[in-house]
């Protein structure tokens, strides 16, 4: 495997954005909006862990934030997906760390510069993901809800949101064939189908059991099947489509106990989803293990994977960042800033980051939680 850093790939800083904050989700990440030249970003949460109703528009031409309207709840952990007509619909989520799960939704026009609110979800949920379809619809799937006498369980059902309808939803009458949180799903063909990998799901106080099982959504029969079981179960992963009808998987958090002994180290292997086979082939593992992170397609089957951490206590975030292509890795120039939990967006070859998480516990200066709001893209 290569490991020499590329000349030409370089990590640049860009404008602040206004807030210190952090997205922990897998779908509460950044939105290159039509165009391909601005990023939105809405919501996420504080070190305290308090939803943030922030949000602000990064001009990638002119190295700028514009600041938009506030959104009409604080949202951390919510879902956010790029409509047919370039407006941003942001579902979910929950205001606090230990807040309810919220049933809400809003749009953002970028021509406005403003949120609406639209119709509620039937079930509040977060960790949940947001898909759009091939017929314009979006897809919200699983996710995790407020549990009867107290505590939380992680969700089967799923939601059709129809933007030309007046905002309205439709449950989808056939459930995921697993319940899941924090999982990942990505549009394959077009959005004819929706590949849904990984995630945990709550099994106590404290603990969360993560998942191998995966599941495809087919658009045109509305229905959930079982497809290839990862090699790995997986959380805290990175899940992006390569062409339209393959998938990289990448990462994880500490699987932990295992029959082999415990293993505290996020998980370095990767693996390849072929559509055609429903099967998945591991490929070149990472040099080391990485959760938490954020990846990128640049086009042309290159996976540009970024930052993360090991664990989310007493930790640094990690500043190196590594490109897939053609089954092997390579190194990236670091970022300037090591960072987890952040939002990370690409448009064109150009990768873009910001905020996140950069320290915790023994790790940190002087509080638990160190956030940064500082951004960075790639470039020559």
């Amino acid at each position: 495997m290569t490991t020499e850093t590329l000349a030409a790939d370089t990590w640049s800083p860009s404008a602040d954005h206004a807030v210190a904050a952090c997205w922990r989700g897998q779908h509460d990440n950044a939105i290159v909006l039509a165009g391909g030249t601005k990023i939105l970003v809405a919501g996420g949460a504080d070190a305290e862990g308090a939803g943030l109703r922030q949000t602000a528009v990064y001009d990638l031409a002119q190295d700028t934030w514009s600041a938009t309207a506030m959104l009409g709840t604080a949202r951390q952990l919510p879902a956010l997906a790029l409509l047919p007509d370039g407006k941003v619909l942001v579902t979910g989520g929950r205001g606090g760390a230990t807040g309810p799960p919220l049933r809400t939704a809003e749009i953002f026009d970028p021509a406005a510069n403003s949120w609406q609110a639209t119709d509620d979800m039937a079930v509040g949920r977060f960790g949940h993901s947001a898909t759009v379809l091939s017929n314009g619809l979006v897809l919200v799937a699983g996710g995790t809800a407020q549990r009867t006498g107290g505590g939380v369980v992680a969700l089967r059902s799923s939601e059709l949101y129809d933007p030309d309808d007046d905002g309205s939803w439709q449950t989808v009458e056939d459930d995921m064939t697993d319940a899941r949180t924090a999982h990942t799903a990505i549009p394959l063909q077009n959005g004819q189908k929706v590949l849904v990998c990984g995630g945990s799901v709550p099994v106590g106080a404290a603990d969360e059991a993560d998942l191998a099982f995966c599941e495809l959504y087919d658009t045109a029969n509305a229905t959930w099947t079982p497809t290839g079981t990862m090699h790995h179960a997986r959380r805290a992963h990175s899940a992006t489509a390569m062409t339209a009808t393959t998938v990289l998987v990448a990462g994880g958090r500490a699987p932990g106990a295992t029959g082999e002994g415990f293993d505290p180290f996020a998980r370095a292997t990767a693996e390849v989803y072929n559509l055609a086979s429903q099967a998945w082939q591991e490929t070149a593992p990472m040099p080391a293990g990485r959760a938490f992170h954020r990846a990128v397609s640049l086009g042309a089957g290159k996976v540009l994977v970024i930052g993360g951490a090991d664990h989310v206590d007493n930790e640094t975030g990690y500043r190196g960042a590594l490109q897939f292509a053609a089954g092997a890795w390579t190194s990236f120039a670091g970022l300037d800033e090591g960072r987890w939990v952040f939002a990370a967006a690409a448009s064109g070859t150009t990768a873009f980051v910001v905020g996140g998480v950069t320290r915790t516990g023994l790790a940190a200066a002087a509080t638990p939680v160190e956030l940064t709001a500082t951004a960075e893209r790639s470039g020559t």
